[in-house]
């Protein structure tokens, strides 16, 4: 089942922000998690905002499959996350991605983890 799971980048329809990117986790046609992330391409620093997995995925090693996803495809982004919660923050931990502020600024801007193009 692990290995049957396919990995889609999308925008985030009718998401609250422009700038925000989803990595949609398929299993047979159907949606069984989710990583939504920002990136800044001027700074080059990702912001994990959300994960979420089916409940029979979760104790599988697929989240950390998802983020090695995610790292392999934005190789020179350094990540961080506002997440905080345990099942989160202990995934992320073992991925050794630190937490941000819950607002996950771009250091460069001030601003929320604008999507930047380099000039």
């Amino acid at each position: 089942m692990y290995r049957s799971i396919e990995f889609l980048s999308s925008r985030v329809p009718g998401g609250t922000r422009p700038d925000e990117e989803c990595l949609l986790l398929v299993h047979v046609r159907k949606v069984v998690g989710q990583v939504r992330y920002r990136l800044c391409d001027h700074c080059e620093e990702g912001v994990i905002t959300d994960v979420t997995l089916e409940e029979r995925f979760r104790s599988t090693g697929l989240g950390t499959r998802a983020l090695s996803h995610l790292r392999s495809r934005h190789p020179s982004v350094r990540w961080r996350s506002t997440l905080n919660l345990r099942a989160t923050r202990d995934l992320l931990r073992r991925m050794s991605i630190p937490a941000t502020g819950a607002t996950g600024l771009c250091q460069h801007s001030g601003e929320p983890g604008l999507r930047l193009q380099k000039p």
